[in-house]
């Protein structure tokens, strides 16, 4: 007969083990937008996000939270870091309206991304306007996130900003689904076999830094890497996404955030040198 102290021991650490691998989930982006928003002085905006839930509480106290501007003069220019290594797929996609957003996941993932050596897999993406992260203090008229996760939990994000302009060719595939997810009359909406290579970067540079999830919890340690190049969508694309969310998040943005003493570095192929600067 085993020793009963063996069934103990084997609970305890399965127990551990549960709790261990569960936790990645709970410091993933919220998605049910009641208890929050965008508009300040509602009680619920983003400068009280981090007092409505004890587990929020990063919102407020974390020194690495996101978005930042991106200012030139804090930005390191390296060439070490490596062309962004893609190898998306296409894959099945269902297209949801959460409220404060309209995000597009991919079922079982859509292929990934390499940063620093860890592959990180294509979950979903999900657009903001006006754009959180800001150039040199210049807002723009949206930013896509598309939001990747690593086998241990951990999250990389590619940001796009976008200004008014041509239609995006992406949005362009999308802009009926969206329409039928529209105003909360169909929250979910199963859009087939979407090819997230279509979502054009259009620029080998781009900026890294670390920084948090945008909406609560405000989880940190994010890798985020927001592509250098700013690329255009139409007046009437950018209109839909806002009218298609509730009305309190029409302007889905959290306010930049301090950028501390992180480093912010801006990979290009190629230093050049002009004057004894390098760009």
């Amino acid at each position: 007969m085993k020793n009963p102290s063996t069934h103990f021991i084997f609970f305890c650490a399965l127990l551990f083990l549960l709790t261990f691998y569960s936790v990645p989930t709970t410091s993933r982006e919220v998605e049910d937008e009641r208890e929050f928003d965008y508009v300040k002085g509602s009680g619920k905006g983003p400068e009280n996000w981090g007092d409505i839930h004890e587990e929020w509480a990063m919102c407020k106290n974390g020194d690495m939270q996101s978005p930042i501007d991106l200012l030139h003069e804090r930005v390191q220019v390296v060439s070490h870091l490596g062309r962004l290594r893609r190898r998306y797929k296409p894959s099945n996609a269902t297209l949801k309206n959460r409220g404060h957003d309209i995000m597009m996941e991919w079922v079982n993932g859509a292929g990934s991304i390499y940063v620093n050596g860890t592959e990180y897999v294509l979950q979903q993406c999900h657009w903001h306007s006006p754009s959180e992260h800001t150039i040199n203090g210049k807002s723009y008229d949206l930013e896509v996130h598309m939001v990747h996760e690593s086998s241990n939990g951990q999250i990389a994000v590619v940001g796009i900003v976008y200004k008014i302009g041509r239609p995006d060719s992406f949005l362009s595939e999308l802009m009926g689904h969206i329409k039928s997810v529209a105003d909360m009359h169909e929250m979910e909406r199963n859009v087939g076999v979407v090819n997230p290579k279509h979502l054009k970067m259009g620029s080998r540079k781009y900026y890294r830094y670390t920084g948090s999830l945008t909406t609560p919890p405000c989880t940190q340690g994010v890798v985020w890497t927001i592509v250098k190049k700013v690329r255009t969508v139409s007046r009437e694309q950018v209109r839909l996404l806002r009218m298609a969310v509730n009305d309190n998040a029409e302007m889905n943005a959290r306010p930049t955030q301090p950028i501390n003493e992180r480093e912010i570095q801006l990979y290009t192929p190629r230093l050049r040198y002009i004057d004894g600067a390098h760009y």
